[in-house]
């Protein structure tokens, strides 16, 4: 009876709606591709975040049955937050997708944790071997919405509260990033002072957002950054907060990499 009962229901669901009919058995194909794929998102934020930055993407990939966890770590220095991630992926079981945002794109680089089998960079930094985060930020010109940073008396970066919105996240509601600028956690100078290690695209296969209106890292820097990588790129009219401004995208690209590096798990990438 319940059988019959759930069969009929969606008879007359496609009857009445027949998109929303559609809608229902997409959702549940999709629901169980990503169930069928066993990976782990792990998101890493940047500089002036944390991991509840990540909030409009971590649903959509849950509901999608991915299993997806933000990655905290503390800004300190590169090697500081290579060591909270791989402790974040002690968490973590089977193969794992890594996603960074601008700062953390060295971070995830710098992993050496074999279960990772693709990159995702958002509007990410991504320093080859023996370059810091500082020399790859500053290889183009600055745009004028960016703010003069000045550390602290510890020797951390905060973002100004009155720049921060048309600095990091020009797309977003107002309250939207009055909240951001309220929550922001600053960046060590020693983490963009820090030379890198050999990074993990030179061997697994990436994919880049290149945000064209991001005010924080030069668009024609995050080109240069994810041609040298051989990543998948898409490039957009989106600001640097694109995980916060336009989630959809950025899941649809995560989603993209999960699909390609489930279906090729050995697929690898070899760079210079």
């Amino acid at each position: 009876m319940t059988v019959a009962a759930a069969q009929l229901g969606m008879t007359a669901l496609a009857a009445a709606h027949p998109r929303s009919a559609k809608k229902v058995v997409q959702d549940t194909t999709n629901k169980s591709k990503a169930a069928e794929m066993n990976a782990t998102v792990v998101l890493v934020h940047g500089a002036w975040a944390d991991g509840s930055s990540w909030a409009h993407v971590i649903t959509p990939l849950q509901s999608r049955g991915l299993k997806t966890i933000a990655a905290p770590i503390p800004l300190t220095s590169l090697s500081d937050d290579a060591a909270a991630l791989e402790r974040a992926l002690e968490r973590t079981d089977g193969p794992v997708v890594l996603v960074a945002h601008a700062y953390a794109g060295a971070v995830i680089g710098a992993s050496t944790n074999e279960r990772v089998r693709s990159l995702v960079f958002i509007s990410a930094l991504s320093p080859d071997e023996g370059e810091t985060v500082a020399e790859v930020f500053y290889r183009d010109k600055a745009s004028p919405e960016a703010p003069k940073l000045t550390p602290d008396s510890h020797g951390f970066l905060w973002m100004p509260d009155d720049r921060f919105s048309a600095a990091w996240c020009q797309h977003a509601r107002p309250e939207q990033a009055a909240l951001l600028a309220a929550t922001q956690r600053p960046i060590a100078v020693a983490a963009i002072q820090e030379k890198a290690p050999k990074p993990a695209w030179k061997a697994k296969p990436s994919w880049y957002l290149v945000a064209e209106e991001d005010r924080i890292i030069n668009p024609a820097t995050q080109l240069f950054l994810a041609r040298r990588m051989g990543a998948r790129i898409r490039s957009e009219k989106v600001d640097h907060a694109s995980l916060i401004t336009a989630p959809e995208l950025v899941v649809g690209m995560i989603l993209q990499a999960v699909t390609s590096s489930t279906a090729h798990p050995n697929s690898t990438q070899q760079h210079g």
